[in-house]
Order: structure tokens, then sequence, then C-alpha cells
């Protein structure tokens, strides 16, 4: 019995503390309600920061427990409210199946459209949420950093509108956070999966869209402040990724933390029991450089 009120206390809580919108929704977006939404709201957040989470997944499916929940409740648990972003990935028939090269399926740019949509969705509710519109950034992980920071990197196309969503609201994130991301879309260090996944059987060749989406070399002169950090026994996506894009940040004198590990591997997210002791210092780095960018 005292196990069944636990239970039910602990699910009762659950439930005032996270909530799900559909963010697409009353909107013609294709696929667009599988796109979803979870708010993890602090109960005290002094400094007003919130954070959108995004999972990785090589850009084919999410790992919305490691990589999402459990970074969202951490990031709760520190006074930071945050919101898990189920953004449209290409999905396991097109890994499976390989489609489309024929049909279209999910690919670029259905994933950055998500993402704006998603900070918009959250600065625009911002004062129901309790946070500073100002001081709403992204954290991503694997294909999801890749993600985070090509929001970053490319908010000043406005995809919603070429979604046919008007727009007013600033769509550039205030800081970006990227856990062992992917970076490039070229060899020698490119994750083949992701660049697949991302733009599909039939385009992940192309020269040019492989050139625009590498983000070491495309680094926006207005770029906000960027935290790296990753493993470099990483056997899922080579290390170098993060290392190329510590160079372009520096060379474009961007504010920037990049943190090396050297054990850890992948897919850790903010799990206590994946990885190593060394890399899961990566989340005691992150607030304290929040801390120091003033967020």
């Amino acid at each position: 019995m005292k196990k069944l009120i636990l239970v039910f206390s602990l699910l009762l809580l659950t439930g005032m503390t996270k909530a799900q919108v559909k963010i697409w929704e009353g909107l013609d977006i294709s696929y667009g309600r599988r796109v979803k939404l979870t708010s993890f709201l602090a109960d005290e957040n002094p400094t007003g920061t919130a954070v959108i989470v995004c999972p990785g997944g090589s850009y084919y499916w999410l790992d919305k427990k490691n990589e999402g929940d459990t970074v969202a409740m951490w990031l709760q648990s520190q006074g930071i409210s945050a919101f898990v972003l189920e953004y449209r990935a290409a999905g396991i028939p097109a890994f499976a199946y390989r489609h489309r090269a024929i049909f279209r399926g999910r690919q670029h740019p259905d994933m950055i459209t998500d993402a704006q949509r998603a900070l918009q969705w959250v600065r625009t509710h911002a004062e129901e949420y309790h946070i500073n519109p100002d001081k709403v950034g992204m954290l991503g992980f694997s294909a999801g950093g890749h993600l985070a920071l090509s929001t970053a990197w490319f908010h000043y196309h406005d995809f919603l509108k070429d979604a046919g969503v008007e727009n007013e609201t600033n769509l550039r994130p205030a800081f970006v956070g990227a856990i062992y991301p992917v970076v490039t879309m070229v060899k020698p260090y490119v994750h083949k999966r992701s660049r697949r996944g991302l733009l599909s059987e039939k385009h992940h060749r192309d020269p040019v869209m492989c050139d625009s989406l590498s983000l070491e070399r495309h680094v926006p002169a207005d770029c906000p402040p960027v935290f790296l950090a990753n493993c470099v026994d990483d056997p899922v996506v080579d290390y170098r990724n993060s290392v190329v894009l510590d160079s372009a940040l520096t060379a474009a004198h961007v504010d920037h933390r990049y943190i090396q590990f050297q054990t850890g591997g992948h897919s850790f997210g903010a799990s206590e029991k994946r990885g190593t002791a060394e890399c899961r210092e990566w989340k005691t780095e992150f607030l304290k450089w929040l801390a120091e960018i003033k967020f």
C-alpha cells in the first residue's frame, strides 16, 4: 500500500510540473501533429532563464527519455524552466527502407522549422511560463546539437514564413549548448547517418546542401554564446566535429567554451549512470557557464 501511495504521489507531482502542447495544432503543416513541446517549469526561477531541449537520434529518431525528459528534469531541479522539443525526424521506416529517395517524407528544413516554432511559442507564452523571453536558449545532443546550433546559425532566415506562418518574434536563441554534437556534413568527420537523416537519400550527397549545413563553415557574425562538450572516445560522432567548430568560433571571436573529456563515449545525456564520472561533469560546467554569461 505504501508503495502504491508513493507511485501515485510521484505521478501526481509529474503531472503538476510538466505539460505538453502541439505547437502546430490548427495549422496545415505536414506531419505537424507529431511535433510536441513538453514544459518542465521550475518552481523557483529567479533569473527567468529557459532552455529548449533538442534530443538526438541521427535525425531519424529521438532519444526522448535520456536526452529529453531526463535533461529537462535536471534543469528544472536547478531552477531553470525547460521545454523538450519532439521535432520531426525521418523515422525508422525511412532508415530501414530509404523510401525518401522517391517520396519526400520528413527532411530538412522540417527540423529547423519546428525549432523556430518552438522558440516562437516559448517566447510568445513567456508571461504564462513566468520566464524572460530574452533569456530563452537551446540545448541539444548529437544530431539535436546540430539542430540547436543551426537554429542560432540561421535565425536570420524565417523558416516559419516559408511554412506560411506569420512571425514577429526574435528567432535567435539567447545561448546554445551542444553536447557531443554533429557539426559538419562533409568529409572527413561527417556522421553519415545524421547527414542522410537530415537531407534524405535523395539529397545527402548534394555538395551545396552539405556545405551550407556544415556549421564550422558558416559562423554568423551575431552568433550567441556557445557551450560545447564531448569526449575523445566518442564511438558514434567523431570528436573532431567539436574541435573544428571550436576553431571556427575562436577565429570568429565568438564567446564560447569548449570542454573536451577523455572518456564518456556518446549518448550519456543527463544520466547519472551512463558515460563516466568525468563526462557527467558537463552539467556542472554548463551551469557555471550560464552564470558567467549572466543567465
